[in-house]
């Protein structure tokens, strides 16, 4: 189906709704136009007959001409003398003479309807009306009963409504719709009212993704699993870093512990042996992590030459103890080597005595 509905250019309303009405391209805007002339012309004519001289008739060569404007807007009179050429006459549907006739809406076949200088056509294709609104994107279907609501409607918003009389052309739409009804799910939208609409739309959108940005600023996946990947290893860095802490403080602990159980279990019942074990703790506090792995390191190293040299130290005749490597100078102070050694054989034994316990528990 096929319903000619010409959509506004400029204010060609009056073409459109002429158009509109015959369903076809009847009438351009030179030849109403030119019907705008005429008029002006027989106009002229008229206050011609008053004089030439009077002053009415110099006031009317001086005022625009009342019938066409340079937007394209055109006159009732315009309109009137086009249809006129297909045998069609205006009524204004509010008049009293119409109004004596008491003549249902529904009975007739169309309408012109016009609101300062906007002109739209209501007519019936087939067996219902439709609003042939050149500003609506496409043809509003009314209903019988809403059509009478729909003109006083008009009628209250000061539009000016004329009844077309007269048999008007044929057209493929209103052959169709002798046959068949249509259904209307949805009012058409204005020209502009879906450019507003999508407009909305692409602001709220722009809006709502900068949001987005703003919450979740490294959206991706491929962007998730590269953070992801340096993130587990950071995870890893950091534990490497965390038990190679943890082995330093565990040997720095063992160290003082064996220091101090040698100290406690040597030199509880004797103090005439006066050994500066304070001084030699303190020392060993002080010490980095990397100091002792280097003295250890160097006494190791000095051990093997001289097991090397056929000499076989003190470590390996007997076991020492924290006690017995302590008694080895019972007067004088201890060197470093000594302490070292001392500290050593310390810490192997208080390790065996926690895993003896562990077991044991």
């Amino acid at each position: 189906m096929y319903i000619e509905v010409l959509k506004q250019e400029g204010s060609l309303c009056a073409q459109h709704c002429l158009n509109n009405l015959l369903q076809g391209e009847y009438f351009s805007p030179v030849e109403l136009s030119s019907i705008a002339q005429q008029l002006d012309e027989e106009e002229r004519i008229r206050m011609a007959e008053g004089g030439v001289s009077s002053e009415e008739y110099r006031t009317f060569l001086q005022q625009p001409s009342g019938n066409m404007d340079d937007s394209g807007y055109f006159s009732i009179q315009v309109i009137s003398n086009a249809l006129k050429v297909w045998g069609l006459e205006l009524i204004l549907f509010n008049s009293p003479e119409y109004q004596r006739l008491g003549i249902d809406p529904i009975n007739e076949r169309s309408f012109i309807c016009n609101y300062k200088e906007h002109w739209f056509t209501v007519r019936k294709l087939g067996k219902q009306w439709f609003n042939l609104n050149s500003l609506l994107m496409g043809p509003e279907l009314i209903s019988d009963t809403y059509l009478a609501l729909f003109l006083a409607q008009l009628q209250q918003e000061g539009y000016s409504i004329f009844v077309v009389k007269g048999d008007l052309p044929d057209c493929e739409a209103d052959q169709l719709l002798q046959m068949i009804q249509v259904q209307q799910m949805q009012r058409p939208k204005l020209i502009g009212e879906e450019t507003a609409q999508s407009r909305d739309e692409r602001v709220q959108k722009t809006d709502l993704e900068q949001a987005l940005d703003v919450n979740h600023p490294f959206d991706g996946t491929g962007m998730l699993d590269e953070d992801e990947e340096n993130f587990q290893r950071a995870l890893a860095l950091s534990k490497q870093e965390i038990d190679m802490e943890d082995e330093e403080a565990d040997l720095r602990r063992a160290i003082q512990l064996s220091m101090q159980g040698g100290h406690q279990s040597e030199f509880s019942d004797s103090a005439s042996q006066n050994i500066p074990h304070s001084s030699g703790t303190s020392q060993f506090e002080s010490l980095s992590s990397e100091e002792l792995r280097r003295r250890r390191q160097t006494y190791f190293e000095k051990q093997q030459q001289q097991s090397q040299q056929g000499q076989t130290p003190d470590i390996h005749d007997k076991p020492a103890t924290s006690s017995n490597a302590l008694g080895t100078d019972p007067g004088g102070d201890m060197s470093e080597e000594d302490m070292l050694q001392a500290a050593m054989n310390m810490s192997l034994e208080t390790v065996r005595n926690c895993l003896n316990t562990e077991e044991k528990k």
